[in-house]
């Protein structure tokens, strides 16, 4: 048995600026509640049995589905940032169920082959008010998840919405008025009961920072595993250099695999450490009494220090270079928008060969109505999937 080393520094009551389930503005759709889950509990349970949660096994995060088994995908980013997330709500107090709800619906509405999927998709639907997967999630899970018999989508809380359409911090503003905002966002009949001007809640931005520091640690992991760099090409960066080279000093033979679990170990903790020390620093500063209060804040309550987040830049320069503009990584990206316009194309102009219901529907459409029904069909497909459709669909070998 192992010996017990202190105890994690946990506060004893929520914190009074907490989203608390028992005063939720409820749901669009009436329904009875749960007598054995909070609301917050009840979302996380809907998003976990959606189609679209499952179908993000096969989602790109950096690396394409197929190109190997150890690397993120955004199933296994979403579980990684929800576990930040809970980290962080239960050290600051406020509703963990909340946060990892918001976690694990966050990248709902990506399509496949990540960042480049959701590109290209944009630029498939330029002159169709384009795309953005933000938007995209609200779509799924207010739309296209059809699992109840009296509505569409999941039905989630207001809470769960709010945070998930303004994790980002507020979408109305000055630069961006609600006519700006993407058409998958306007589609919403009830888009403005969710105080669009204001911040989210204190779980949602912290599901958003969480998801920060899970990619930005992943990343490190999957970049050397595919030896896109190396533990030396990163000794140059602050914070992330000192880590590696203190794991090394510490345990001087061990292997690469190691050295680089126990480096990413590590910097997750400086960056967990670093939000709640700040987020607490602003707490102070603001003295929030609700999470309205935090909601209408001139700016985040949950954030990382200003030093912290000039020193993690250094990082996202490195990332960008090494790994996302990648030769491999560019090849992977061009194949798949590739792939994508070319669907895109084919069942924009021959929605006869789409399987139904959607044929029937994009057929009596018009066109920007079908352009939507195609973008929410390819946004739904995982990679591997759109790869083995594009193959039967233009392949000929595949008739015989």
């Amino acid at each position: 048995m192992s010996t017990k080393i202190g105890k994690p520094a946990l506060p004893e009551k929520p914190a009074v600026y907490t989203t608390r389930w028992q005063e939720s503005r409820g749901r669009f759709h009436e329904e009875h509640e749960s007598a054995t889950r909070t609301p917050f509990q009840r979302d996380r349970d809907r998003i976990i049995h959606s189609s679209g949660f499952r179908r993000l096994k096969q989602k790109t995060q950096v690396f394409v589905a197929h190109e190997g088994d150890h690397y993120r995908t955004r199933l296994t980013h979403s579980l990684e940032v929800s576990q930040i997330a809970r980290s962080v709500a239960r050290r600051l107090g406020v509703d963990e169920d909340l946060a990892e709800a918001m976690a694990l619906a966050h990248d709902l509405g990506h399509p496949p082959f990540g960042h480049a999927g959701e590109d290209q998709l944009d630029a498939c639907m330029e002159a169709y008010e384009g795309f953005d997967h933000n938007a995209q999630t609200l779509r799924v899970v207010t739309r296209l998840e059809q699992r109840y018999p009296t509505f569409d989508g999941l039905n989630l809380t207001w809470e769960m919405l709010e945070g998930l359409v303004k994790h980002n911090g507020p979408l109305v503003t000055a630069d961006t008025p609600m006519p700006a905002l993407p058409a998958a966002f306007r589609d919403f009949p009830h888009l403005e009961k969710l105080e669009l001007d204001q911040f989210a809640g204190p779980e949602a931005q912290i599901a958003a920072l969480a998801d920060d520091i899970a990619y930005n640690n992943h990343d490190i992991d999957d970049g050397i595993a595919a030896g896109l760099f190396s533990i030396d090409d990163m000794l140059h960066l602050p914070v992330v250099g000192d880590v590696f080279r203190s794991v090394r000093l510490e345990y001087p033979m061990l292997d690469q695999q190691r050295t680089v679990y126990e480096a990413v170990r590590r910097l997750i903790g400086l960056w967990i450490d670093d939000l709640v020390q700040e987020t607490e620093r602003r707490v102070q500063q603001y003295q929030p009494g609700s999470a309205a209060d935090v909601r209408a804040m001139p700016e985040p309550l949950v954030a990382f220090s200003e030093d912290f987040d000039l020193q993690q830049r250094a990082l996202r320069a490195f990332l960008y270079e090494r790994m996302y503009k990648h030769y491999k990584v560019n090849r992977m990206r061009s194949q798949a928008k590739r792939v994508l316009k070319e669907l895109f194309d084919l069942f924009l102009e021959e929605p006869d060969i789409l399987p139904p219901p959607l044929r029937q529907d994009a057929e009596q459409a018009p066109l920007d109505r079908r352009a939507r029904l195609v973008c929410d069909y390819i946004a739904g497909m995982t990679d591997n999937y759109a790869i083995d459709l594009h193959r039967k669909v233009f392949n000929l070998e595949s008739m015989i």
